[in-house]
């Protein structure tokens, strides 16, 4: 398997492309609008054809590139079955996407958002804004749950072996990888926290709207395909 993580600067986004060099194919994970030639340029250099562009939840940070990547390339646009109403595949807890040669089980993560859905590829998970390295999505906007969170992390993500690779949609403190047994360890908000701790804890983190909220959100759930205006500033997990 070929696999890269890019990153997106402004929006502290990874996106992550896994290819497969013998068959020519590959997927995306989380692609960001801006960064559209960045990735097509990468797909062509490496001799790749996209066949599927998934998106972990519907994003409040940034615009999706999952439908522009179809309209150029024709690849299949996958997102939680909550999720955008535009994607091609809508997946849920328990399911098996085939992409290209990839196979991969779908677990549904909600509570940062309760379309949020990660990625299990073997050795490794992504895990979208659910878990975090050394922390976790917030849970105050598009139908978030502390609780609800605070199940997905334990119950499901932390249910994979200790050795699992963990792969999140963002980080703001040049950190790229995890391992599940690191963060049953170390993760501050999950670390020896009740659920009732967690949710405590969540809310009352008092942090200020995402700035670009009101234009990512519909954009998302449009496959990326509006004009958004480009809000500045880092939005905070």
């Amino acid at each position: 398997m070929l696999f890269r993580q890019l990153f997106d600067t402004t929006s502290s986004t990874y996106t992550y492309l896994l290819g497969d060099e013998e068959q020519g194919t590959a997927l995306l994970i989380d692609p960001v609008a801006e960064k559209l030639d960045r990735d097509l340029t990468l797909l062509r250099e490496l001799g790749l054809s996209l066949t599927h562009a998934l998106d972990t939840h519907v994003h409040a940070d940034h615009v999706t590139a999952s439908g522009l990547l179809r309209a150029r390339t024709g690849a299949k646009v996958v997102s939680g079955i909550t999720g955008a109403p535009c994607a091609d595949i809508h997946v849920k807890h328990g399911d098996t996407l085939r992409a290209g040669t990839f196979t991969l089980q779908v677990l549904a993560t909600p509570g940062h958002t309760d379309d949020s859905v990660s990625y299990l590829l073997g050795d490794r998970v992504f895990t979208g804004d659910a878990l975090l390295i050394r922390g976790n999505g917030r849970t105050d906007f598009q139908n978030g749950n502390a609780g609800t969170l605070y199940d997905s992390i334990t119950q499901v993500l932390f249910a994979l072996p200790d050795e699992t690779l963990v792969y999140p949609a963002h980080d703001y403190r040049g950190l790229t990888v995890t391992t599940i047994g690191e963060e049953k360890r170390h993760n501050p908000r999950v670390a020896g926290r009740s659920r009732d701790g967690f949710i405590q804890l969540m809310n009352n983190l008092g942090l200020p709207k995402p700035k670009l909220i009101d234009v990512a959100v519909p954009a998302n759930r449009a496959c990326g395909l509006t004009a958004p205006v480009r809000a500045r500033g880092s939005f905070t997990h």
